[in-house]
């Protein structure tokens, strides 16, 4: 049975990030930087011919040289169209536009990754 792409209910905090409960009866959760690392925009991913931008990396603990690096949130979660979101994040950045095909694909649950690992 292939996976549902239409959601039936989306709950979003812009502090914490987004809930899907999906018509087949699941439910995904994606935290901010989960969902900034898995932006599908053509310069996150590399697709005009460019490196795709790295994923975050951990803060190294007890490194005193760390600058301060304010927290993540989502500005604006704007629809578009009856078939996606577009995100504005804190960090400037928003060209990802994020298809429920593509929040369904990345759905971090352990059951989901088995079907479509993600990078």
């Amino acid at each position: 049975m292939p996976l549902a792409t239409d959601p039936e209910h989306i709950a979003i905090s812009k502090s914490k990030g987004i809930k899907i409960d999906w018509k087949d009866g699941h439910r995904s959760e994606y935290q901010l930087q989960y969902l900034r690392d898995h932006c599908p925009c053509a310069s996150c991913t590399g697709a005009h011919g460019t490196p795709p931008a790295p994923k975050s990396a951990p803060q190294e603990a007890g490194n005193p040289f760390m600058m301060f690096k304010p927290a993540l949130k989502m500005l604006a979660v704007e629809p578009v169209g009856n078939y996606a979101v577009r995100i504005n994040w804190s960090d400037g950045h928003n060209s990802g536009i994020y298809s429920y095909e593509h929040f369904r694909r990345i759905c971090p649950c352990p059951a989901c990754r088995a079907l479509f690992p993600v990078g």
